[in-house]
């Protein structure tokens, strides 16, 4: 399976689906959520879904009703007009690494195996992770484990990487046995998966195109629209939080002349719906998901 869907039938339920409407699927992957959605469509339904992986166009829909956009997601409003589908009824977006990025050795994307230091959601586009390993300066991968990874020793990390880069570091295991003597007990795992999440997020500078996305979805949806958005770390969950309580990402309530506050949004779940123990027992990648849903004020 490429990839197990968290929180499936919750953030489905959140679209509040009509089944004539135009729904749009920011993070196809495998598949799993798109072909959820058009379970409750009719002819006249329309879905448009986003992949920036190629590996992901292999698993696309052949489905009259189904239009799949092979890139990232930070060009919405782009092609919705390309497509002639703006505005929409509603956005969904399941921000994680899929299972099978994860489990492809070659991507890079997981600690737990030996392949290439990539990380890159598209391998076309970018710097891979290796490259940004062997070539910033040790205060900026400094930065990269502090904000991104909020590792406490983050200095510690980039100059332990900056005086073992006389030889090249390509792979992940290479990077792993560098760091193992920086490694706290029974924190192993942890801390690692931290490294390479910052990692990760500098190569695809994940948090910029996050707010890219969610800045377009005010005007891509229908006034009564709805935006459901998996997060699976507090860096995405706290840019997700701050817009569609406040339309920015401070999370700063603007308001009118009158004290009316000014928000593109009527929040949906007033804290966030975690996985259930049944759901994450099954799917233990779904332990840390947190979906969010707003729906666009008339």
């Amino acid at each position: 399976m490429y990839h197990n869907p968290v929180l499936l039938q919750t953030s489905i339920d959140g679209l509040n689906i009509r089944p004539d409407g135009i729904y749009v699927d920011v993070t196809f992957g495998g598949g799993g959520h798109s072909a959820r959605i058009l379970e409750q469509l009719n002819e006249n339904g329309r879905l448009i879904a986003f992949d920036q992986d190629p590996d992901a166009a292999r698993n696309t829909l052949q489905d009259s009703r189904f239009q799949f956009v092979p890139y990232n997601f930070c060009h919405l409003k782009k092609f919705l007009q390309y497509y002639q589908a703006y505005p929409v009824d509603a956005i969904l977006a399941d921000l994680g690494v899929s299972s099978f990025q994860f489990d492809t050795p070659e991507r890079g994307f997981s600690h737990r195996f030996d392949g290439e230091l990539d990380m890159r959601m598209n391998r076309n586009k970018g710097l891979s992770a290796a490259q940004i390993i062997n070539e910033y300066p040790a205060q900026k991968l400094t930065d990269i484990f502090r904000q991104y990874g909020e590792l406490p020793n983050a200095r510690q990390i980039a100059l332990h990487i900056d005086k073992a880069r006389e030889t090249p570091i390509t792979t992940t295991t290479q990077l792993v046995d560098i760091l193992t003597s920086l490694l706290p007990h029974n924190k192993e795992n942890k801390t690692l998966s931290q490294i390479f999440q910052a990692l990760r997020i500098e190569v695809n500078n994940e948090l910029d195109v996050l707010r890219d996305f969610l800045s377009q979805t005010t005007d891509a949806l229908k006034p009564g629209g709805r935006l459901a958005i998996i997060s699976y770390h507090s860096l995405e969950d706290r840019l997700v939080k701050n817009f569609m309580k406040s339309g920015n990402f401070d999370g700063n309530i603007e308001k009118d002349f009158y004290g009316n506050p000014l928000t593109p949004f009527n929040i949906i779940t007033k804290k966030a719906i975690v996985p259930e123990e049944r759901e994450i027992v099954e799917n233990p990648r779904a332990r840390s998901a947190k979906l969010r849903i707003a729906e666009k004020r008339n």
